[in-house]
């Protein structure tokens, strides 16, 4: 089983699987499976109650937020003793993006609920205008996936999945909790970004080997294919890109693929530029320290290569590989920049029910548990 082979030092070959559907959803890593969309608009689910802190004290600076993929429900952790608290969200949440105002947006199964980080309770559960069939759990259910929020908080966007067809990506007004568009983009939306300036939105389609360019004013849409292996293999390679971060400073995005290929992406011009990396491991998750660095969640090799990681990459390119105990999926990091926190959720089995906190300057690692099979996180 095996979507890519080693071919020399530093190289993979391209594969086709000679499977059908049902086992590329089986084997691919990262597939998709069965339904259309269509149009159709419901109000916002009320609220369920929550777990606040005894004596309606806010929840403290620094707290851990993670999407518990395999329950339906948000976990607060904190970052020294473990679990303090939940709300329950919807079915199976996938990623989420914290404002300033302390709302935190989460997407999940049913819509994209948000969450009052202060008094943890759920204010609102946005459905989605998209069909995307029965609210599902597991890798290749229908539902939000990758989530960003403007600049200035005033919109969320989602990235849908739409099982059997193209990802939609749908804008939410956050003051009045309803979606106001929808644009077609890649298939499965791992991730979702916004350029600092708000004026652009960047859906990184993993089934369709791309990254969707939207314009934050007009929607308009263009595909950038991001492919350093190229796509022979469909949807039964594992060579995909899954999630991206904005690069300070020249706006570029930075994909990492296989801890051998980082894919610097110009989202105005299109081109694509491939700097090496050294972890040698299937990598997902992305985040960036204040500095700049770029941190990168190794899940392990897929058939050759080396275990699960986090690569810490200087601007400059020199990279630090620190091991990690076991597959991990995403990774936030501390507001000093001194530590990052890596969600064992895994969006394939393997996974499991906590975080690694990691000392950035050493590499040093303890666990925590945090929730059901956490995924997306965040620093409050």
């Amino acid at each position: 089983m095996s979507g890519r082979l080693r071919g020399g030092p530093g190289r993979r070959a391209r594969v086709l699987l000679a499977v059908g559907p049902a086992l590329v959803a089986l084997l691919a890593g990262c597939t998709t499976a069965g339904d259309g969309n269509g149009e159709g608009r419901a109000s916002a689910a009320p609220a369920p109650s929550g777990t606040p802190l005894p004596g309606g004290l806010p929840t403290p600076e620094g707290t851990l937020l993670v999407a518990d993929f395999g329950a339906d429900t948000v976990t607060f952790v904190d970052p020294r003793r473990g679990p303090v608290g939940s709300v329950t969200v919807g079915t199976a949440p996938y990623g989420l993006a914290v404002g300033p105002d302390g709302l935190a947006w989460v997407a999940t199964a049913e819509g994209v609920a948000a969450v009052d980080t202060r008094a943890r309770t759920r204010v609102a559960l946005v459905p989605y205008t998209t069909r995307t069939g029965p609210a599902g759990t597991g890798e290749y259910r229908g539902g939000g996936m990758g989530i960003a929020l403007s600049p200035d908080g005033s919109r969320a966007y989602v990235g849908v999945n739409v099982p059997g067809g193209r990802g939609v990506l749908e804008v939410i007004d956050t003051a009045a909790r309803e979606v106001t568009a929808t644009v077609p983009v890649g298939r499965r939306p791992f991730d979702v970004d916004v350029a600092r300036d708000g004026g652009e939105v960047y859906v990184t389609g993993h089934d369709s080997f791309d990254v969707t360019v939207v314009d934050a004013g007009t929607l308009a849409a263009r595909r950038i294919e991001v492919a350093p292996y190229g796509t022979e293999g469909g949807l039964g390679s594992w060579l995909k890109p899954h999630y991206a971060v904005v690069r300070p400073g020249d706006g570029r995005l930075l994909l990492p693929f296989e801890g051998e290929r980082l894919a610097v992406v110009d989202p105005r011009s299109g081109s694509v530029a491939v700097e090496p990396m050294t972890a040698d491991t299937h990598q997902h998750g992305t985040a960036l320290t204040p500095d700049g660095r770029l941190l990168v969640v190794g899940t392990g090799a897929v058939e050759e290569g080396k275990g699960p990681s986090l690569t810490v990459r200087s601007p400059g390119g020199a990279e630090r590989v620190y091991p990690l105990d076991g597959p991990h999926e995403a990774v936030a990091v501390s507001r000093d920049g001194r530590t990052a926190y890596v969600t064992g959720g895994y969006t394939r089995d393997g996974y499991w029910n906590g975080l690694t906190v990691v000392d950035l300057a050493g590499g040093a690692t303890r666990r925590l548990p945090a929730g059901a099979r956490p995924l997306g996180i965040a620093v409050l």
